[in-house]
């Protein structure tokens, strides 16, 4: 089911609006559930490791993770839409 482009715009905007860590930490619990969050989470800790070249395997053993879940991870930092290496590059300052 394709999702209205004007619901994804207010999704991106809502996303977009946090002004500090506090605030993104509110949205953040309120509009995703506990599973989701860690998910999140985790996705994104692998992604930081993936980003320093670590060993797909150790990761697994590091996060407790699949290979196939490093795998897609890999593939979306190497093919996604450039949004894991932007904000990878944002963080690093």
């Amino acid at each position: 089911m394709p999702v209205p482009s004007q619901h994804l715009k207010d999704l991106y905007r809502l996303l977009s609006s946090p002004k500090d860590e506090k605030e993104a930490k509110m949205l953040v619990h309120d509009l995703f559930t506990p599973q989701e969050v860690a998910s999140l989470s985790e996705r994104w800790q692998l992604i930081r490791e993936l980003d320093k070249g670590t060993p797909q395997r150790e990761i697994a053993k590091k996060l407790g993770v699949s290979i196939s879940k490093i795998t897609r991870g890999s593939r979306m930092l190497q093919c996604g839409s450039g949004g894991f290496k932007h904000f990878l590059k944002k963080l690093k300052k």
